[in-house]
Parts: C-alpha cells; structure tokens; sequence
C-alpha cells in the first residue's frame, strides 16, 4: 500500500492544466452501452476510478481503446448483461450502467453498490425512477435486477431527503432517451456533470431540454449514434488546487478552470481572501485563472448544498484552508451528514475543530504540524495533502490510494509547483513502519 512523505512549508508557484472530470466522465461512459456507433471521450485521464469502469463495460461487452487521454468505446455484445460485484464494489458509480442497459438491451443485473465511509447512499431513486418508466425491479442475492420491454416515457420525481441525486438523473435521463414517448423529470440535479451527460448524449441524436435546471424533458428517440466528445476540467480538482495556492501562499495559474461550475466555492474564496483572477477571456466554462492569497486569511460560515450551492466535495478541502484563517469559521454538512472523518486527522495535526452533528466549528490561526495521519475517503485524503503542504515538517498521508481515485498523480502535480512529496511503498503486514518512517526522519 502506497503513502505520501510531505516536507511542509514550500510556496507553490508555477502553472497545470486542469484534468477531466471523472464525475462527468464516468456517466458518460456509460453511455456506450446506449448504441452500437463508436463513442470517443478526450481529456480522460487513467485514473483508478476510470479504468474500473474500463473493466466493467470490457465485461458487459464493450470493446474500450486507450489512446493517450482519448478512450474509444464500441458495445460489441448485447448479450452481457451482468455487472458483478467483484467491480461493481470498487466504484459506486457503476450503478451509471443500469439505466442504459435496461433502455438498449431491455434487462440489467447490477450487483447492489456498496455504502462509502462516510455514510450510506442509497440507490433508492435510480430505482423509483425506472420504474415510473415501466422497468420490473427485483432484488435478489444482492442484485438489481431490471427488466422491461421497452420503457415509456413519464413524469418522475427525483427528490430525495438530502435532495435530488447526481447520478440518479443521469441514469435515468440516459435511460429515458430510448424510451417511447416523452419523460419529464422533475427535481432533476442540476450540477454541471449533469448537464455533461445531457450535451453529449444530445450530440448522440437525444433529445434532452432542461439540463442545468431542476425540470427536464426528455423525448425518446428509436436510437442513439456515436459521437466524439471532450470531456469537461474537473471543478473539484481545479478547487482543491486553487485551495493549495492559498495554502502555501503562493501563485499558481491554472489552465481549463471550469470558472462557471465553481461561483459558489470563488464566493467563498473572496471571503477568505483568496484571489482567482480570470487570465484570458474565453468561454468562462474553461478559462486561465491566476490562484494567489492574502496573507492573513478571514474566516467563513459554509453550508454545502446541490448545485449551484457550494459543493460538498470541496468541503474537507476549505476546512485544512479554515485551520490557517485568523479567527473562528463553521462549516455545516447538508448533503452527507457523517462526511467528517477528516476532522480527526487534522486534529493530530494540530487543528482546532470542535464538530457538533453536522456542523464543524474551526479556531484558526495556530499552526499546523506534520504528523502520520490516514486517508478514509477522496477528499478526504485531498485535505490531508493540503494540510501536510502547510505544515511545520513531515507529514506521511497513509492509503492515498483513495487519492489515485479522483486526481491523477497528485504528487507529480504538486512536486511540479514546488512541492515536496514522495510516494512510498508501505511493506505488506508492517502496519507500524509509517509510524516508524516518521521517528526515522
């Protein structure tokens, strides 16, 4: 198992592109499974994420190609209908492959996705949703087991108590394109993975309105065609950079920044005094930004909410930011409300975090030391990287595979702006050689 060794305290300078999405580009993946043409996404990065839908598509008949950043996507055989738990519990996103499924190869059997550490998240609402569109939903041995002739098209509510679902509405929008007849899908989400899923599967010959608001109409076609398609920057990847400029201080331009799909979290930014200044003047969804900061932060009361609210993705992110804020800030969880185990690495590093239910009171303005601390989850482990960059001395982030998730090669990233950071290979059953790596140095 692999861990980060970080020397804290460098000042981060220089200037990354930001990659693509994997939030948008596993639905679109999934997508191949909705035509025979050939489906080519550029910007689409190795990461593990990726490469676990890789294999489960291989696996449901879809012959994939990897040519540098470009994936080509052909389905090949009908026939698969099968996603096995033994991929399908490493990526709750494989849920994304029922809804096309069901509406082109008229029957589905996924495995039933796991929980994630920070709380469960049901598929509750994928299902309510085929079913309005007239797929038989069974449970059985731990699958779902979908079926139906041909969907038709109908109203379907999408809200759930948390709010609407992210990849719930790209299921079931995908899912709706080859229905009979019209589906209107109200309390759809409207975050702009969603609206990715929506441009590209137009493009496929679909017939989507709405994408981007909470109502969208969708009118079935009799079939989809291949389509070439650039996949959208990550917003959370260009965040969590943004994030490790004000962290160190420093002065970071930043290509492909999704300015448009982050105006709640450059909101929050100016309130803490961290400065993105917009370089050029093209197409605000993919623009050069240059990151610096203030050198006394201010603190913020966050509440993470949908789209366009600030993304709960970024929260763990501006919370190691918070710790360096002269004075007291909040931060409240509205859509995973158990989505804090950072709270208590950071704390070994020296925060001040006082967590009630939801809620996280930080106390800035000490210092942060560099500890061992453990990754749990993607952002997460993305908070202890940033923490360890502004820390006094040496911090060891266990289980970054969880990083290898969402960033593609963090480390080389940041050690590009200056930073520090050594991937090391934890020895198989030596829980306590970190621990060990850390009195050695």
């Amino acid at each position: 198992m692999d861990y980060f060794r970080i020397q804290g305290g460098r000042r981060l300078a220089g200037r990354v592109t930001v990659e693509g999405s994997k939030n948008a580009a596993l639905p679109l993946m999934a997508a191949s499974l909705l035509t025979d043409g050939e489906l080519k996404l550029k910007n689409v990065k190795p990461l593990a994420d990726i490469e676990n839908m890789n294999a489960l598509l291989r696996e449901l008949g879809v012959q994939t190609k990897r040519t540098g950043d470009a994936l080509s996507l052909t389905s090949m055989d009908q026939n698969c209908v099968h996603a096995r738990y033994d991929i399908v519990r490493t990526m709750r996103a494989s849920i994304c492959v029922l809804g096309p499924m069901v509406a082109r190869r008229r029957k589905a059997v996924v495995s039933m996705p796991g929980g994630c550490s920070f709380g469960h998240r049901p598929v509750d609402l994928h299902l309510k949703g085929l079913e309005a569109l007239g797929a038989k939903i069974e449970l059985r041995n731990g699958d779902i087991i979908a079926t139906a002739d041909r969907l038709k098209g109908n109203t379907v509510f999408l809200g759930g108590p948390n709010g609407s679902t992210v990849l719930g509405t790209s299921n079931i929008m995908s899912a709706a394109t080859l229905a009979k007849g019209r589906t209107i899908i109200e309390c759809a989400a409207c975050e702009p993975e969603v609206v990715e899923v929506a441009d590209m599967l137009n493009k496929m010959g679909a017939k989507i309105q709405g994408a981007g608001s909470p109502r969208l109409i969708i009118d079935g076609v009799e079939e989809l065609s291949g389509t070439e398609y650039n996949v959208m920057p990550d917003r959370i990847v260009a965040g969590t950079y943004a994030v490790a400029a004000a962290m160190t201080n420093g002065d970071i331009i930043l290509d492909d920044f999704p300015y448009d799909s982050l105006l709640a979290t450059l909101d929050v930014f100016r309130e803490i005094g961290v400065h993105v200044e917009r370089l050029d003047d093209k197409d605000s969804r993919r623009c050069s930004v240059r990151v610096t900061s203030e050198r006394n932060l201010k603190p913020a009361t966050i509440t993470t909410q949908p789209h366009p609210g600030f993304p709960t993705d970024l929260q763990a992110q501006l919370m190691a930011l918070l710790c360096l804020a002269q004075g007291n800030s909040v931060i409240t969880e509205k859509i995973y409300l158990e989505r804090f185990l950072h709270v208590a690495e950071l704390s070994r590093m020296g925060a001040h975090l006082n967590r009630q239910g939801p809620t996280v009171i930080i106390t800035g303005g000490s210092k942060l030391i560099g500890a061992p601390v453990m990754a749990s989850d993607l952002r997460a482990s993305a908070s202890l990287v940033l923490a360890g960059l502004a820390a006094e001395g040496e911090t060891l982030v266990t289980r970054v595979y969880h990083l290898d998730r969402g960033y593609y090669q963090m480390e080389k990233t940041l050690n590009s702006l200056g930073a520090r950071i050594e991937r090391l290979r934890e020895e198989k059953n030596s829980p306590v050689n970190v621990e060990a790596a850390a009195n050695a140095s």
